[in-house]
């Protein structure tokens, strides 16, 4: 494995994010500040029943005062966790016909089940040692904890990635991905970074449609569609303390529920939420130093046009999804792990003052052998 400066790396990434759906895949060659080539994508679902136990594990989680504790259920889930990653790679592998030899680094993010900065407590289940050993490649994982014992929030570390993507592209430009939690990165002209985590994403929406609708997520945003928005509600909504609060910052997928909209009907308590996503989203730019020329759009939620729609309105802005500029939005997050297991590698900064609030430009993440 060629470690020089400047080198391009074959790497595969990996993401299991808070929406809890499954595995994304994703092959990228990067020297670790530039992408040069996109490979081929995959994603592994998860079962009912695999999801069941991951809620089970965020509910336990939430107790953790030792990021090394797996108690009760939180064991079996972390050996689930590995063992669907260890598949999803195995499969990816031979799917595309890749010869593992060829791969110079995996980017193994882990399951977040709980996410306490303040308290400088980030837990990721899954065991990248193991992950190495059985699918006989060199694994980065354990991005977050380096920052975290420095002081930083552990989060948002895809922004040096969006920054890559995002070299050609007019600035300021505003980033947004929308898993459980929403996250936005601006980049200004200058290359500058800001990051931090813009309040719910998709969390509290599928949240919201198991409980009352029966259904894993709100399909093309159709139930928020046919319901009515409570502005009263939205209103109190956009008053928490959260959305004042100067970054860095970042959130746990539970601090923020479904519960504000109990009361409403199902389709009206799908729309709020669905607009409660959007007004925190643009209650981000408070913070910009610059407006945003555009919005650009990532995640499972730019698969909702509902959302899409209620963002454009809430932001008064230019608004784009990834895969209209080129980019795999489905994916992103996986390749930013790639990304981000290259700079590990190489001992390159990943979290940075602008985007964690690190005291300085930080590397993170272990690196294990098979």
């Amino acid at each position: 494995m060629t470690e020089t400066r400047g080198a391009v790396l074959r790497a595969i990434g990996l993401m299991s994010g808070t929406s809890l759906d499954g595995v994304d895949i994703a092959l990228i060659e990067t020297d670790g500040e530039r992408v040069l080539s996109f490979g081929p994508t995959g994603y592994r679902a998860y079962s009912e029943d695999e999801r069941a136990l991951l809620r089970q594990a965020l509910a336990e989680g939430a107790g953790l005062t030792d990021r090394t504790s797996r108690p009760g259920v939180l064991a079996e889930a972390e050996a689930f966790v590995t063992r669907a990653h260890v598949e999803t790679i195995q499969q990816f592998l031979a799917a595309e016909r890749i010869d593992r030899a060829s791969v110079d680094i995996v980017g193994f993010h882990g399951q977040t089940v709980l996410h306490k900065p303040a308290a400088r407590l980030t837990v990721q289940i899954g065991r990248g040692d193991t992950v190495a050993r059985q699918v006989g490649i060199p694994v980065a994982y354990d991005f977050r904890q380096a920052d975290i014992m420095a002081g930083g929030q552990g989060a948002p570390l895809v922004p040096v990635f969006h920054a890559a993507l995002a070299r050609d592209l007019p600035k300021p430009l505003a980033v947004v991905n929308i898993g459980g939690v929403g996250n936005v990165t601006w980049i200004g002209a200058d290359g500058a970074l800001l990051a931090f985590d813009t309040g719910p994403g998709n969390g509290p929406i599928d949240d919201w449609c198991a409980r009352r609708a029966g259904m894993r997520f709100d399909r093309d945003g159709l139930l928020a569609a046919s319901g009515h928005v409570d502005g009263t509600r939205l209103t109190r909504f956009a008053e928490h303390r959260y959305f004042a609060k100067l970054p860095p910052k970042s959130l746990d997928r539970g601090d923020f529920s479904d519960g504000w909209a109990e009361g409403l009907s199902v389709a009206d308590g799908a729309a709020t939420l669905t607009r409660g996503t959007a007004r925190a989203i643009a209650l981000a730019a408070r913070h910009f130093p610059a407006p945003a020329a555009q919005w650009v759009i990532c995640g499972g939620g730019a698969r909702n046009p509902t959302l899409l729609k209620a963002i454009a309105e809430e932001t008064r802005g230019t608004v784009v999804t990834a895969d209209s500029l080129g980019w795999n939005g489905d994916a992103l997050e996986a390749q930013a792990f790639g990304f981000l297991a290259v700079r590990s590698l190489r001992g390159l900064p990943i979290s940075f003052p602008g985007t964690t609030g690190a005291p300085r430009p930080l590397t993170g993440g272990k690196v294990d052998l098979p």
